[in-house]
């Protein structure tokens, strides 16, 4: 073999070399469009719940009430020395705010 002939044999082997690696480049990249593409269907899917955002809203400001009530029973039945029943009458909270005004 002359040493044009080995030239030619180590081109040709660095050619095979590149053809390679642009071929895994383009296996690589043609992956990861189809990873993307079934991300983006699974990201359409909307997600089942459980309990309906209306549904949260609506038991959330029934706690938050039932919790008002029951922090002023609380303070005014126990720590206050009344009866807790008296808080959720009309007539308690007409005192209270006539005391602040100063009315009474």
């Amino acid at each position: 073999m002359t040493n044009k002939e080995l030239e030619s044999n180590s081109k040709t082997k660095a050619e095979l070399v590149q053809e390679e690696q642009a071929q895994d480049k383009k296996l690589a990249k043609e992956k990861k469009e189809k990873e993307k593409k079934t991300r983006r269907k699974r990201k359409k899917r909307g997600r089942i719940r459980l309990i309906p955002i209306w549904v949260r809203i609506i038991l959330f400001v029934l706690l938050a009430a039932a919790s008002l009530a029951g922090g002023l029973m609380v303070g005014y039945g126990i720590i206050g020395n009344g009866d807790p029943a008296e808080v959720l009458e009309e007539e308690t909270w007409t005192h209270i705010l006539d005391i602040i005004r100063g009315v009474e």
